[in-house]
């Protein structure tokens, strides 16, 4: 079997127009609100600890929305409910950019993260299903790159929109950006294994699978937790650090940039190296390097050492391009898959959310360095559980 070939017949390739596009589409209109949110609360009057807790509420709307999906995934199947959470979706991007006030905004704001957590899982569950295990890390790591280059254009576009429209430039690129996938996903052709549980067939409720993944879930699922919260750390120490070094914000930008840049070059050579030989190999690296480079930031006494560690970041993160849902796939059992990936999605989107909690709690107490270091501590534990709870390559470990 070559390296492209996947079941169906499909290549990674083929499977572009129907799964990638619509994802990258999404995610590109979804990043170009991302970093506006804050500015819409507090031209609403919040403060900018309540601008904090509204754009928070978009991580709270993927938490609740994980387990859902998996729910609404195993009923109407994949394509049914992408097109749900875009029917919502628009919606929600029209209410952000006309909200008369900060607690609408903050609803709108937590459903949009409801509709990409359910967006998400229905790509994620596809994938598990549609290609063949040998292909799988390369197929997940892809759709977690296409992700990545989305969210990271996604901010530039809606920046050139503001120069036009103000912020409700960014909430049109972002509307368009949804629209279109939406379009893309209906003119696609219907793709294999898109389809819900049959009626007549045994459906396990949702709770019945968590209960028989229990083991899966407090072992190797605790690891993606901890994976999630270094992700997310990562996104909100940089930025820290650089204030706290009296860096000024386009240097603080363009340092954050090339350490994406650097993350986003690895997707496919990550899941090379899962197929190849087994996802101990990326995983451990990966997080090893993410919490050293947190527990290196203390040394960085300027630009230069910022970015230093923010490219050691880059490069980790970018090692763990797809790794989470490949993990997830790996676990995944054939009845009551949907659900388990939903469970398994709320695990990463809880580390997500409490990372950055992480760093602020420990700064309040404490200080930036002491949060740094806590970080780079559950990054080296991060790669020890992974070790321990990966199943061993069936040909190379």
């Amino acid at each position: 079997m070559t390296e492209t070939t996947a079941a169906q017949g499909q290549t990674l390739r083929q499977l572009g127009p129907t799964v990638y596009l619509p994802s990258a589409v999404y995610s590109t209109g979804i990043g170009a609100v991302a970093p506006v949110i804050v500015l819409t609360a507090t031209g609403l009057g919040a403060s900018p600890a309540v601008a904090a807790i509204v754009a928070g509420l978009l991580g709270l709307g993927q938490i609740s929305g994980s387990l859902p999906a998996g729910v609404l995934i195993s009923r109407v199947g994949e394509r049914r409910t992408m097109l749900t959470a875009a029917v919502f979706a628009i919606p929600a991007l029209i209410c952000c950019m006309l909200a008369p006030n900060v607690l609408l905004l903050g609803a709108a704001v937590a459903l949009l993260g409801v509709c990409g957590s359910a967006w998400a899982l229905s790509r994620h569950a596809y994938l598990t299903e549609a290609v063949r295990p040998e292909l799988r890390a390369r197929a997940m790591s892809t759709l977690g790159g296409v992700g990545r280059i989305g969210t990271f254009t996604g901010p530039f576009l809606g920046a050139a929109a503001m120069h036009l429209a103000g912020l409700d430039g960014a909430y049109l690129v972002a509307i368009t950006g949804v629209g279109l996938a939406t379009v893309v996903l209906i003119v696609s052709p219907p793709v294999p294994h898109d389809r819900a549980v049959p009626a007549g067939a045994e459906r396990p409720g949702l709770w019945a699978v968590i209960r028989a993944n229990r083991h899966t879930l407090r072992t190797l699922g605790v690891g993606v937790l901890l994976v999630g919260a270094l992700r997310a750390s990562r996104q909100t120490i940089v930025p820290l650090w650089g204030v706290s070094l009296g860096l000024d914000p386009a240097t603080i930008g363009l340092i954050y940039g090339v350490s994406g840049g650097i993350d986003m070059l690895l997707f496919y050579p990550a899941g090379k190296l899962m197929d190849r030989y087994g996802r101990r190999w990326a995983a451990v690296p990966a997080m090893a390097l993410l919490g050293a480079a947190h527990a290196l930031l203390p040394l960085a006494t300027g630009a230069f050492g910022l970015t230093a560690a923010a490219l050691l970041m880059g490069l980790g993160n970018g090692l763990s391009a797809g790794l989470v849902m490949t993990l997830g796939a790996d676990a995944s059992p054939a009845a009551g898959r949907a659900e388990f990936l939903g469970a398994w999605r709320l695990c990463s989107d809880i580390g997500q959310g409490g990372g950055p909690l992480l760093i602020g709690a420990v700064t309040a107490i404490a200080s930036l360095t002491a949060a740094a270091i806590t970080v780079g501590g559950a990054g080296l534990l991060a790669a020890v559980l992974l070790h321990r709870w990966i199943k061993p390559h069936p040909r190379y470990e």
